[in-house]
């Protein structure tokens, strides 16, 4: 979850590392630190390890680190989502081990390290290592290995941490160094991203969490893979796999654009990205001239023709997308799917069959859970494996047979937004080119759901432009506590994702129900302090979900009601309207979600809170 980047350099690196940070901090901004060997340029300083911790934000650190004149050619840096141990400075990454004894403390660092992931035997380590002598300054899982690594170090830093991490349990990556090697950095991954990033100049190399961390400095991605480790040097880097066997990895041209990361005229990359959808979508669907199994990869066709279910695997706001298309693909494509929690999949004992379609679904293509969920299927004999993924160079599409990259872009925001949407739309193809593949697709609908694709951009914008009409609401909605969203039949799963938006950003509790169920226990909650969002489209559940409303509407309860053009639902006391500019069928999801995206948006920046950065969560979860 947490953000990495190191460097070996023979101009001073902090500049780059902590802005390298700046464009990681969506992955957790409890604390941020940055750590430099002082003798690393030209061996003109003296001294050893110096590092500034911060449990401010990255700008802050930025001019901390100015202040205090922290200088060197080679470096790391961490901006961190707490795990272990409360979000203060001595919990901070980067930590460093300064040998045993209880006067250890007050002697210079020894080594210094930053850490992505958890240690599963952290408390098995750190009493071996108290035993021997090491006094510990954090509550981190991260401390010990630091102190592991020390405990092990003979001379040479690689042969050290080659030692050490097979003795770590858990999910990694880490970056290292040591005071006796000032041009010298290892890194190491084992289920947590790491990339090596090659310069072109000052003979420097890097390690990042996330290329877009090095956008502007060097364009040459090598992407480790799982149980790799790197020896960074100047001008110089080695890898070895988790055999420990010298291996060369392809060095990939990566445009990760550093624009990417500007705000422009927004006020938050929420916003923005809302607002990017239209173009996420049609780039998204961009080439896509008609339905063919092979816009998820070759052999596909004989993957669909070998699979008569589908399990879809994801967390979060992927998660509730899985649980549209599940509608999708019973409907249009007529075949058995299942969506799981992919946290929950892993631990239960399932029925595997092979003939299932494996679907993950995450916008990383590193988060943790979803990725154990993956190879949990494939170790019980399910091998066809297909991913909706937003990063075509992520673990999760190199670890599936087939994918369909979405074009969302980056996404900075920690509530998904563009992702989202993108994901809609990969799985609607994926309904089609299944039901292509069954028989259940003819040409005449095919041609009317690609031209429905086709309009989707244009429809998004018009959607868009009911911004005001949502902030009118979002002044009530700041004003409580509460909050219940309803749906019914394929925009159940919209009303769930409306909800999370809102609690992920606003922090006011909301619940999301099937319409349906109100009666079966919800609607005690209903007050006139507990507004209800209802989901309104005009499809075949229309009239019970009108009668749903007037549940609501008899017992006190207000109504904001997002309905399609011709509902026929008007606005009146206690029922607030907002009339979609057209009716969507089954794309309807698409438009529906986004008035509930802004919702949230509006509702949070009325109540002040950090939309991009909302308490206790991160971006990329990495972790378990």
């Amino acid at each position: 979850m947490c953000g990495i980047v190191g460097a070996v350099s023979t101009r001073n690196i902090v500049p780059i590392l902590v802005q390298g940070l700046q464009r990681l901090e969506y992955r957790g901004y409890d604390s941020c630190g940055v750590a430099v060997h002082a003798a690393s340029l030209d061996g003109a300083s003296a001294g050893g390890l110096r590092r500034s911790r911060s449990t401010s934000r990255v700008a802050e650190l930025m001019e901390q680190v100015s202040a205090e004149q922290l200088e060197g050619g080679t470096g790391i840096a961490h901006t961190r989502w707490a795990t272990h141990g409360a979000p203060a400075v001595h919990n901070a990454h980067p930590h460093f081990s300064h040998g045993t004894g209880g006067e250890a403390a007050a002697r210079a660092g020894r080594v210094a390290l930053v850490h992505n992931g958890i240690i599963e035997n952290h408390e098995e380590l750190r009493a071996a290592l108290q035993a021997r002598g090491y006094v510990f300054a954090s509550q981190t899982d991260t401390e010990v290995i630091a102190h592991l690594i020390e405990s092990l170090y003979d001379g040479d830093l690689f042969e050290a941490v080659k030692v050490a991490v097979k003795q770590l349990q858990g999910a990694y990556a880490i970056a290292v160094f040591h005071k006796d090697e000032p041009h010298r950095v290892i890194g190491a991954r084992a289920g947590s991203p790491l990339i090596l990033g090659v310069g072109s100049a000052f003979g420097e190399n890097f390690l990042a969490s996330d290329a877009m961390a090095l956008a502007g400095v060097t364009d040459q991605i090598v992407y480790l893979e799982e149980g790799d480790m790197v020896d960074l040097q100047l001008g110089k880097y080695w890898i070895i796999d988790k055999a420990q066997k010298p291996v060369t990895r392809p060095v990939k041209t990566v445009h990760a654009h550093s624009g990417a990361a500007e705000l422009g005229p927004y006020r938050h990359y929420m916003q923005k990205e809302i607002f990017e959808q239209p173009r996420a979508i049609a780039d998204t669907l961009e080439g896509v001239e008609g339905i063919v199994p092979e816009l998820f990869g070759d052999g596909a066709w004989r993957v669909f023709k070998d699979i008569d279910k589908v399990l879809i695997l994801a967390c979060g706001t992927s998660y509730y997308s899985g649980c549209t298309a599940k509608y999708w693909l019973e409907a249009i494509a007529k075949i058995p799917t299942q969506v799981e929690v992919a946290s929950e999949y892993r631990y239960r004992e399932s029925v595997p069959d092979p003939k299932t379609l494996v679907v993950t679904i995450t916008q990383s293509g590193e988060t943790a859970d979803t990725l154990a969920a993956l190879r949990h299927a494939q170790s019980l004999g399910m091998q066809h494996t297909l991913t909706i993924c937003n990063v075509a160079t992520s673990a999760m599409v190199r670890e599936c047979t087939l994918a369909y990259i979405t074009r969302a872009g980056v996404e900075i925001g920690v509530a998904s937004t563009k992702a989202f949407t993108t994901q809609l739309a990969g799985l609607f193809l994926l309904t089609l080119a299944l039901a292509q593949s069954r028989g259940q697709l003819s040409d005449t609908d095919e041609a009317r759901h690609l031209k429905a694709m086709r309009h989707l951009p244009a429809a998004l914008q018009a959607v868009l432009a009911l911004e005001p009409q949502v902030m009118a609401w979002a002044q009530d909605f700041a004003r409580m506590e509460n909050a219940l969203f309803l749906g019914r039949g394929l925009h159940y799963p919209i009303a769930l994702e409306g909800a999370l938006k809102l609690k992920e950003i606003s922090y006011i509790h909301a619940e999301a129900y099937p319409a349906g169920e109100l009666k079966h226990g919800p609607l005690a909650l209903v007050t006139s302090a507990m507004p209800v969002v209802t989901v309104a489209p005009n499809d075949a559940l229309l009239e019970k979900l009108k009668s749903n409303m007037q549940e609501v509407r008899a017992r006190g309860g207000v109504l904001y009601v997002l309905a399609d053009a011709d509902t026929r639902i008007e606005s009146s006391e206690g029922i607030h309207v907002i009339r979609m500019p057209e009716h969507y069928g089954p794309l309807s999801p698409l438009l529906h979600v986004v008035p509930l995206q802004l919702l949230a948006y509006h509702t949070a920046c009325a109540r002040g809170t950090d939309v991009d950065k909302p308490r206790n969560l991160a971006k990329s979860v990495t972790v378990e």
